[in-house]
């Protein structure tokens, strides 16, 4: 157990889809002495990435889970966590955020802030993680590390420094100028593991002592001290790192550093800037809720001598069994310790305690706070908290964006349809964005997921893991319905069947949320004098609720409807609860079909990326699929499209995209809204969803 908490650095490594995660990981990894071999993405040497330990990560040379390690530097712990760049596989970066203590953002030298690194940074500014930017791929013709960090400040909005430069770019590319010790850094050696410090270049020393100004004015705003120094030019490397650190950890500054991760150059140095500035755990506060006292906001102490505090944040099936990774705010786990989930109440042991090197494991007798480790055999779900039974606490959940696409599934076989209810429970409690139900109406086992990408990868995993074919079926859009005007109702449900019957009465009206209205139900009550017993008024809302699951246009859940009640009547034998759910779901069939229902299509913000002079030929793609054109911004050969798309139209576009630009661009997506369909879309799945019924009728 690591006993100085302040040497702990629980990081992870987070930026666009190929800016070059892994590279970086497995060159720290290396350097810190972890692995003894540097192997590429794509296993190319048949081997690949340490941190891409699943064969179809090595195949497609892409990160689809985040993976867990650990390494020791210059007497510093850091657990590291690598995340998948892809938006598909977006929950894998909340959950590694919600328990990291720091980050470093990766831009790509050449291509800048992306599409994807605006939403990672979204994510990091979610969960209040400080970061570090590290400018990648300098060696690329293209590169141009000052642009790049200018990007951080104007899209990002950070107050970006640089405290390197670069010595020569792309195939020129050197090594770097370190601002605060003024000295040139080469990184010589077959691998780059020799860090050598040399004098600055003459050619670049008036540069460097223009760049150290502007760095001293920035940081200086977080130092009196400095300040002080700077103006009698007494300014020391410790005062300077203070500064830095004071402004990483209160998110207000982000050091810049620079590098080529393949090139081996600028990871020891970035090594450093995690220890230094990057926080500990005690230097963060972290919250709970203390569900003994209403669920009052709590401090989380990193103190290992308080009780357990513990967050469950990933699941994996390992070889061994569910491998569930934990977080350690406080106290101390150990071997053999008993363990309470705050959920479910129920007591696990804790069996076998391991730290984690991608898929490789080592043994630990006990974790203390601010601790990233992961326990054997235990069954919860991603989100959970344990402690040791002495307190009553559960710690803020993770954000879990909503599945945006479906797709149906069928096993081919009776030994594939066994296989495939295992496989889908499994990855269901592995991934909260990915869900499986079985369609009421067609029987239909139904998969949703983040995006294409997403469920292909987990069909292939079905097919790979399980030895389970399955055929799928076109990808089910999550199309809604709502109303779109105010329409008045009033209802009496009435049964008499001898003895005591139902009766109730409602009156009312519904009418269409506002567009910017977050929620998707409103009911209110405006029942004056009792004519609905108080005690009714929540049976009323729950039968209008039970309706929203399936509209009566085209079958979908129905959004943004607010229903009032202001009128209504009750009868002192016959009225009951289920009486007043009937009325509600008989008013609710009365009213829907007059309130002019619409149906709403899901509109998706896309991104895409390629060389300017295919520029004409994205937005033809873009135009062809009904979509609007947000704006473009061209930059260093580059064109920008920003876009809305429905849905709809999107599959299959991958395809498209690569064949118009000799797959050259790329594409990222991600859900923004719902949105009225056009007339001619509402005709057509209306006209599907009736001949459906007439099919199932028969």
């Amino acid at each position: 157990m690591i006993s100085d908490l302040t040497k702990i650095r629980n990081i992870g490594i987070s930026a666009h889809i190929d800016s070059g995660k892994t590279t970086l990981t497995e060159r720290i990894l290396f350097y810190t002495g972890r692995i003894h071999a540097i192997h590429e993405v794509k296993g190319k040497d048949d081997v690949g990435a340490t941190m891409d330990s699943m064969e179809l990560e090595r195949e497609r040379g892409i990160t689809i889970a985040s993976a867990a390690t650990h390494c020791e530097w210059d007497g510093h712990h850091v657990n590291i966590i690598d995340t998948p760049g892809h938006v598909d596989f977006t929950i894998e970066v909340e959950r590694a955020l919600r328990v990291l203590d720091g980050a470093i953002l990766i831009l790509c030298g050449v291509a800048g802030v992306q599409s994807q690194s605006m939403t990672v940074d979204r994510q990091m500014k979610r969960y209040k993680v400080p970061r570090i930017a590290f400018i990648n791929k300098l060696d690329r013709s293209g590169a141009n590390p000052a642009r790049v960090s200018d990007q951080l400040r104007e899209k990002l909005g950070h107050n970006s420094v640089m405290m390197q430069l670069p010595i020569g770019l792309e195939s020129e590319f050197e090594g770097i100028v370190d601002l605060v010790t003024m000295k040139a850094n080469y990184f010589e050696g077959d691998n780059g593991e020799h860090l050598v410090e040399k004098d600055i270049p003459e050619n670049m020393l008036a540069e460097s002592e223009t760049a150290r100004e502007t760095m001293l004015d920035a940081i200086s705003m977080f130092s009196d001290e400095l300040m002080e120094a700077i103006l009698e030019e007494e300014a020391t490397e410790e005062l300077i790192h203070e500064a830095v650190r004071n402004g990483v950890i209160s998110m207000d500054l982000t050091p810049v550093y620079l590098g080529s991760a393949y090139k081996n150059k600028g990871v020891q140095v970035l090594l450093d800037a995690v220890n230094r500035y990057l926080p500990a755990p005690p230097d963060l506060e972290n919250f709970g809720v203390d569900l003994s006292n209403d669920e009052a906001e709590i401090v989380i102490d990193s103190d290992p001598n308080k009780p357990v505090a513990a967050l469950a944040f990933k699941l994996e099936d390992g070889r061994y069994g569910q491998l569930t990774y934990v977080r350690v705010y406080q106290g101390t786990l150990t071997k053999g310790s008993t363990i309470v989930n705050s959920r479910t109440k129920k007591k696990h042991k804790v069996g076998r305690l391991v730290r984690m090197h991608a898929d490789d494991m080592q043994e630990i007798t006990e974790s203390g706070a601010g601790d990233i480790v992961a326990l054997f055999g235990i069954e919860c779900a991603s989100g959970d908290t344990f402690t040791d039974g002495t307190i009553d606490i559960a710690m803020s959940s993770m954000h879990v964006p909503s599945a945006v696409i479906s797709l149906s599934v069928k096993p081919v076989d009776k030994k594939a349809e066994d296989n495939m209810s295992k496989a889908l429970g499994r990855f269901t409690r592995e991934d909260p964005t990915f869900r499986s139900f079985v369609d009421p109406e067609s029987n239909e086992t139904v998969i949703s997921g983040m995006g294409e990408l997403h469920l292909e990868v987990y069909v292939e995993r079905m097919k790979r893991e399980y030895a389970c074919e399955v055929e799928t079926g076109a990808p089910q859009v999550a199309y809604r319905e709502t109303i779109s005007r105010r329409t008045e109702f009033d209802y009496t449900h009435k049964k008499q069947t001898g003895g005591s019957g139902q009766f109730g009465r409602i009156g009312g009206f519904v009418e269409p949320l506002a567009a910017d209205d977050d929620d998707d139900f409103r009911f209110t009550s405006k029942i004056k004098g009792g004519s609905i017993p108080t005690e009714y008024i929540p049976a009323v809302e729950k039968g209008f609720r039970s309706c929203l699951a399936k509209g009566r246009l085209i079958g979908f859940p129905v959004l943004g409807m607010h229903v009032c009640i202001d009128d209504g009547k009750s009868h002192s034998v016959d009225s009951s609860e289920m009486a007043f759910q009937a009325a509600a779901r008989g008013a609710f069939r009365d009213v829907y079909a007059r309130a002019k229902p619409i149906i709403l299509e899901p509109i998706m913000k896309v991104e895409v990326e390629g060389p300017q002079e295919f520029q004409g030929a994205i937005l033809k793609t873009i135009m062809q699929r009904r979509g609007t054109v947000i704006g473009t911004t061209e930059e260093s050969g580059y064109s920008t499209v920003e876009s809305e798309v429905p849905l709809s139209e999107m599959f299959g576009y991958a395809t498209d995209l690569r064949s118009m630009t000799q797959g050259k661009a790329e594409f990222t997506m991600e859900f923004a809204r719902y949105r009225p369909a056009p007339a001619d879309v509402q005709t057509e799945l209306k006209e599907k969803f009736k001949s459906k019924l007439v099919v199932d009728d028969e």
